[in-house]
């Protein structure tokens, strides 16, 4: 017979820890807690942030058709495509965006330049001109695009340099050396609306959109004024340390207007309260020429004489977007279009260009998946923008290399005059130089 033995193990001994041993863990079998989510999550939101950089092409297209610089811009109201472009030529063309041909194309509009354009009512627009002449064209779609005859005419007795139509009422406003209301219906200006001793160029008219009474302007003597059509006279202006060449009322907040200024910045205001600036953009290296809000009124557009066009946050002064290409020349016009999605700006070279607002958005059908990937991406890049390298590379912009030196030596420029103000306030008595914010520095005086 044959005898079997089995092993008996004694029983487990837990031995003291020794020095080197690793360090036990437990493991978390539930699959929603995994021991290196946080992990995952920041390499996710790192990668997120480096497609968005390798995947943004903001360039669409280019609309042709003028043989000198594109001045001015307008969208029509109530239409996706419809937008007008006047140039130095005196040619205005009327573009169809979304199949990028032409509805209407009126060469020799004007003698000379085309200062201003803006839709009225019923499918026709109005522009304007140094000819001191204002014309109403037929903007409706026609078999004879090129057809040149226009519905009316209004003279002026100065050359005019802004036109924007009433939103409701058959009036518009046009900008010469005063600021004058027409009637569609009369051949000679309404009103005459003036500051009382002024004596400077108005350079641009808006009407505001939702108090469609009042309207402001800009002048050449750096001063910013708000008029009421009710009472026909200039209620307040404010004069600043630099000349703006552009304004924009905010579609969503009327009580908001933003100011493109001949110092490299952008000014926003809230018109009940204009002693000081509500924000400051910083970022052009050259004059700001043009400005438009987005119809969200959370972002707006800026094209400046530095040959960039800059995408900014609304209250985010600093790293906006940069677009840009090497032959695109100084920037006249910009305008969002009415969906958000894209931008136009008219150039020195004879282009409207088409730019996305988002440059690494995907054109086309947006699958169900794809948009919730998308939206996940965008979660995870808000949440981790504090982290260090994902901040890093959502804030880096490239700038082509004239404009990459200017800057720097601008920010040598402001580096040093803040050591130099510094210093005078540390060889003067107690109190007598007190510093100022950068705000308050903006507007020399008020006046009612």
């Amino acid at each position: 017979m044959v005898k079997i033995s089995v092993l008996q193990h004694a029983p487990s001994v837990h031995l003291p820890a020794r020095p080197g041993d690793p360090t036990p863990t437990t493991r978390n079998l539930d699959p929603l807690m995994h021991p290196f989510a946080r992990a995952r999550e920041r390499n996710r939101a790192l990668n997120a942030a480096k497609m968005d950089k390798l995947f943004a092409k903001p360039f669409v297209g280019a609309l042709e058709g003028h043989i000198d610089a594109v001045e001015v811009l307008c969208k029509k109201p109530g239409s996706l495509s419809a937008v007008a472009s006047g140039s130095w030529d005196g040619g205005v063309i009327l573009h169809n965006v979304s199949e990028r041909k032409h509805i209407r194309r009126i060469q020799g509009a004007h003698k000379g330049k085309v200062s201003g354009l803006c839709f009225a009512q019923d499918d026709r627009l109005l522009s304007c001109g140094v000819d001191s002449k204002i014309k109403l064209w037929d903007a409706s779609p026609q078999d004879d695009i090129t057809e040149q005859r226009p519905l009316n005419e209004y003279p002026g007795k100065s050359a005019f340099n802004s036109i924007d139509h009433h939103r409701s009422d058959p009036l518009f406003a046009t900008a010469s050396n005063i600021v004058q209301i027409w009637d569609e219906t009369k051949s000679a200006a309404i009103s005459n609306l003036t500051f009382p001793t002024s004596t400077e160029t108005i350079t641009s008219v808006r009407f505001n959109l939702s108090e469609t009474s009042v309207l402001g302007s800009i002048g050449s003597d750096r001063t910013f004024t708000l008029y009421d059509i009710r009472t026909g006279k200039a209620e307040r202006r404010i004069v600043m340390q630099m000349s703006s060449n552009a304004l924009a009322w905010s579609p969503t907040f009327p009580t908001n207007v933003l100011l493109a200024s001949e110092d490299h910045n952008l000014y926003t205001f809230d018109v009940r309260q204009l002693k000081t600036p509500t924000h400051i953009y910083k970022g052009h290296v050259a004059a700001v020429m043009s400005c438009d809000w987005s119809p969200t009124g959370l972002e707006f557009v800026s094209g400046g004489w530095d040959r960039t066009v800059r995408i900014w946050k609304e209250g985010q002064g600093t790293r906006p977007e940069v677009y840009h290409t090497k032959r695109m020349q100084r920037v006249s016009s910009s305008i969002f279009t009415a969906d958000a999605r894209f931008v136009l700006t008219g150039s020195d070279d004879g282009n409207v260009r088409i730019w996305k607002a988002k440059a690494s958005e995907k054109l086309g059908i947006i699958t169900a998946r794809e948009r919730a990937a998308i939206e996940y991406r965008d979660t995870l890049k808000d949440k981790w923008k504090h982290d260090n390298e994902v901040g890093r590379i959502q804030r880096n912009r490239h700038l082509p290399k004239p404009v990459y030196q200017a800057a720097k030596l601008k920010r040598t420029m402001l580096d040093t005059r803040a050591v130099k103000e510094e210093r005078r306030r540390k060889h003067t008595c107690a109190g007598e130089s007190k510093p100022n914010a950068e705000r308050k520095k903006m507007v020399i005086t008020e006046q009612t």
